[in-house]
């Protein structure tokens, strides 16, 4: 009996000890069950918090403040003058056009003929006068707009940019010395200011570049006699054909501007500064424009050379004072500190865009410190262009985003390009890629392709290869001033600009 309850007791504390155990293992398993199922949801957590991230990133914060009832403008032309900032305006139209799905108005090569007067037949896809519907135009032309016409549908919004003239001039120096005879003669910017007509010949082929290039671009006679009844004659025709003229010394009042007369949400407008430069940054904000300080000794100027250079522009200088002074009149009607609150938040939101894109805190770098080489910027003329890199570690929808902020213009252009003209773009991959040269016209080094794409070239020596024998014809009449566009011109002598 004894041992009979020796055996008893021994095999209830056996139960008693395995009861312990078998609690302590059931808790440790919903314990591993809850972190497990914590992690799986964490992980599904992040995923969608990175997701919502981008989304946000690019969405909600980006709307801005907001423009009422309006309804966003989907037909745009903008007239891309040289030397104005107009690179960065153009990107915007590419991200909004892509990221929309909007049909661009291309051309066959990557200008519109420049420097002929624009003729519609430019047009990559066009088949006649509103068959094909184009949303987007805004590659370089000279300006024509009976041709534009037949190209946009007729509640287009036209928009430009202007810049003081001095400071057009020393960016053109810098960019065509090596194809503008006029420049390639000068020993500097100083020394072609102090006598221009020593080395400007009005026959010569792209010598615009030398004198009232935004007159040249707008289509006008930029070798004409300046007389206050021409200036204002010029001054009316472009008032006629563009809604908006932007200034490229006060871009961000100009985005804000243009923001609200587009209806288009903040992001849209927000950019970082392409085609720049290198040179220092001439104020506080991120955005480094073309007109800083601390020019090269070949484009350093006295105030005197700074006069002349205006009076040898005179054209220029009088399109670009009556619209700044209508700018700033847009401005005052705008607000001046509803226009200051808006600025205010266009940089903020830049620096922030910045931050989460760039490395380096958002500055532009040396093309050849870029490390992927379909963003870096093509190069040309005395001074280095800069370019971006992009944050590692992005996710795809935010790289995608910040990508197309940064993408230098000829390569967007051939996104579009391929992405419009699918069928062409197994030929358009097997082509050579573009060369430009330091006159900024993009051509290809085959030769050939120039006929094909319509493009005119710039020689070494200035003068224009390819072509039509009538391109060619048609550019001489042109550079003489006997084209049709030639409209304003009259026989006022050379006025002197206050």
């Amino acid at each position: 009996m004894a041992f009979k309850r020796r055996a008893r007791r021994m095999r209830l504390g056996l139960g008693r000890y395995r009861v312990g155990p078998m609690w302590l293992w059931k808790a440790l398993l919903v314990f591993v069950a809850i972190a497990f199922a914590g992690q799986l949801l964490g992980v599904i957590f992040n995923k969608s918090l990175q997701q919502d991230r981008s989304r946000s990133l690019f969405s909600s914060d980006g709307q801005g403040p907001s423009l009422g009832s309006c309804r966003p403008h989907s037909h745009v032309m903008f007239l891309k003058t040289h030397k104005t900032a107009s690179s960065t305006v153009l990107n915007m139209l590419y991200r909004y056009g892509e990221e929309r799905d909007l049909c661009f108005a291309l051309p066959l090569g990557y200008q519109f003929g420049y420097p002929l007067p624009f003729n519609a037949h430019r047009v990559k896809g066009y088949r006649g006068p509103h068959v094909a519907a184009f949303s987007i135009m805004g590659n370089h032309m000279r300006f024509n707009k009976p041709e534009v016409e037949k190209v946009m549908p007729v509640d287009t919004f036209y928009f430009s940019i202007m810049r003081d003239p001095v400071a057009l001039a020393e960016s053109s120096y810098a960019y065509y010395k090596a194809v503008a005879p006029a420049f390639k003669k000068a020993k500097g910017l100083g020394d072609f200011a102090d006598n221009p007509r020593k080395y400007y010949d009005p026959r010569l082929r792209n010598n615009h570049y030398a004198r009232n290039l935004l007159w040249f671009d707008f289509g006008l006679d930029h070798n004409a006699n300046f007389s206050t009844t021409l200036a204002r004659r010029g001054e009316a025709a472009v008032r006629r054909a563009f809604k908006l003229i932007l200034v490229s010394e006060h871009f961000d009042q100009s985005m804000v501007l243009l923001r609200h007369a587009l209806c288009w949400p903040l992001d849209a407008i927000v950019s970082f500064s392409l085609n720049a430069r290198q040179q220092k940054p001439s104020g506080g904000s991120s955005w480094v424009g073309k007109a800083a300080a601390a020019q090269p000794p070949a484009l350093a100027l006295t105030d005197d050379q700074r006069l002349k250079l205006r009076e040898w522009n005179a054209l220029d200088w009088h399109l670009y004072q009556a619209f700044n002074r209508s700018f700033w009149n847009e401005v005052d009607r705008f607000g001046r500190t509803r226009m200051d609150q808006e600025v205010a938040l266009l940089r903020t939101r830049r620096d922030v865009l910045a931050r989460a894109c760039l490395r380096d805190g958002g500055r532009p770098v040396e093309a050849s410190r870029i490390r992927d080489k379909t963003i870096r910027p093509f190069q040309s003329g005395l001074v280095k262009i800069l370019g971006y890199e992009l944050q590692p570690g992005l996710d795809n929808a935010t790289h995608q985003s910040c990508l197309r902020m940064i993408r230098p213009e000829i390569q967007y252009k051939d996104l579009l390009d391929a992405r419009q003209f699918p069928r062409a773009a197994p030929q358009a991959a097997q082509a050579q890629a573009p060369a430009i040269p330091a006159g900024g016209d993009y051509v290809r080094k085959d030769p050939s392709s120039q006929l094909r794409t319509g493009e005119l070239g710039v020689g070494e020596g200035g003068g224009v290869g390819g072509g039509t024998g009538e391109d060619r014809s048609r550019l001489s009449r042109s550079n003489n001033n006997n084209n049709n566009q030639t409209l304003l011109r009259d026989g006022g002598g050379k006025g002197k600009i206050k």
